[in-house]
């Protein structure tokens, strides 16, 4: 027998089958265009769940996201009056005390205005309210599309709906929203007194992981987002106030009742862009129409609409420039999404944020250079 025994020689792939393992190695498979869409769908579908739970999340922790994103708004609106008191020699600690307090008196000072307006005339316009009610009621009544019945019927539906349990539940849904703003309203001002105080130093501790290109971009959008922040609303504020000036004076030209939380309401209404100022519009109209008649409200309407005008034509591109002013369909389709997701906080965060994150990508490759797909073609 043999020490040693011959193996037999292993049996090699036929020719053809090695050529086709040479030709189409795995990697290729991705390298076709039907390849490529697949890795594009992938990606796509990565994003879209990242952005979802970046969504959710936020729409869970709201009562601690708005107030940091509010805070964040006001401190770079008054980032210049701390910035000037710091370097006229007034201590940190005194400057911030001095800003948060005239930020709380204004806001104070605006629900006040309303709360005394409204219940110094709420006797006369309740009394109005009711009148004009049965007025319309009497008109709809002599219409051939409705009957007595009908009306009477839908009437003891309304009174049913008011005096139920379903009612009473959403009383109850109110009481814990306002619950829930006085708090998120004390966390938004602890907030805003650490940002105003120790905004630069809070900031420079985020940038410590940034080296290089990457903290110069992170340091330009940081600063972009402030200047945005600030000038927006520094310049809406300007402009409702404008608004809510004429209209005011329009009003009591008029003999509207309730011109002055009437004029409030422009005031806060200013700042969700185009919707708010139709809002104001339709309501200040509506109580010209309940207690001075039809003629009344159409020159209430006129009044609102030229203040409009004046604001859209004159006022927007003087006080905020040109570089702030977004396309009006983006600024629908911010307005929608913002509701969506946040409600009527989140309609008037909506633009503001729009308008940061497009000032981002037009600093994203240089302090005037956009990000290379967002920068205009050259004419040919």
């Amino acid at each position: 027998m043999p020490l040693f025994r011959k193996h037999a020689p292993a049996r090699s792939a036929p020719p053809a089958e090695v050529e086709l393992q040479a030709a189409t190695p795995p990697r290729s498979l991705w390298a076709d265009a039907f390849g490529r869409l697949a890795i594009r769908a992938i990606q796509i579908i990565v994003v879209v769940v990242v952005a979802a739970a970046i969504i959710f999340g936020l729409q869970t922790l709201t009562l601690v996201t708005i107030p940091l994103v509010l805070a964040l708004i006001l401190a770079s609106a008054f980032w210049p009056a701390m910035h000037w008191m710091r370097s006229h020699g007034v201590p940190s600690l005194l400057a911030t005390l001095i800003t948060l307090l005239t930020i709380i008196a204004l806001i104070g000072g605006v629900v006040w205005l309303i709360v005394w307006a409204v219940r110094n005339q709420w006797a006369d316009l309740s009394a109005q309210a009711q009148q004009g009610f049965e007025d319309v009621l009497a008109w709809v009544k002599t219409l051939s599309f409705f009957d007595d019945d009908q009306l009477d019927a839908w009437f003891t539906q309304l009174q049913g709906f008011v005096t139920s349990a379903q009612f009473g539940s959403g009383a109850i849904a109110g009481v814990s929203a306002v619950a829930n703003f006085v708090t998120g309203f004390v966390l938004m001002a602890v907030v805003l007194f650490f940002f105003l105080k120790d905004g630069p130093k809070l900031w420079a501790f985020l940038l410590r992981p940034f080296h290089g290109e990457d903290y110069a971009r992170a340091h330009r959008i940081g600063g972009k987002t402030v200047a945005v922040f600030g000038a927006y609303l520094r310049g809406t504020a300007a402009v409702a106030l404008v608004d809510a000036v004429g209209i005011l004076i329009g009003l009591l030209i008029l003999q509207v009742p309730l011109a002055v939380p009437l004029a409030v309401l422009v005031f806060l209404l200013a700042f969700i862009p185009i919707v708010g100022a139709t809002l104001a519009g339709i309501l200040a109209a509506l109580v010209a129409l309940v207690s001075n008649g039809l003629v009344n409200a159409l020159f209430v309407v006129g009044v609102v609409v030229l203040v409009n005008q004046l604001e859209g034509n004159f006022l927007q591109p003087f006080l905020m420039g040109r570089s702030m002013k977004l396309h009006a369909l983006v600024i629908l389709v911010a307005l929608t999404i913002g509701t969506v997701l946040g409600g009527i906080v989140g309609a008037v965060l909506a633009v503001p944020i729009t308008a940061a994150a497009w000032g981002v990508i037009q600093v994203w490759d240089g302090p005037n250079l956009p990000a290379r797909w967002a920068r205009a073609r050259p004419a040919p």
